[in-house]
């Protein structure tokens, strides 16, 4: 697994708050929690392999169910 580091920055003017879910939502999108979460417990290769089909028939599934209703 490649470590890959991120700067995040945000602006803090007066609000703190709003601060905290601008940081918030730019960790979400860097993925720095799933990155860490995946660093902390060991997962091995076959389990990682279901997850990643598993996370494909899903997709699908979603796909055809938008496609069917859209008709």
């Amino acid at each position: 697994m490649s470590k890959k580091k991120s700067n995040i920055t945000v602006q803090v003017t007066s609000h703190v708050e709003k601060a905290l879910r601008q940081l918030k939502k730019k960790c979400e999108r860097e993925g720095i929690v799933r990155d860490m979460k995946r660093q902390v417990y060991f997962e091995p290769n076959s389990l990682k392999r279901r997850k990643r089909i598993m996370r494909a028939i899903k997709i699908n599934l979603l796909e055809i169910e938008q496609n069917s209703s859209k008709r």
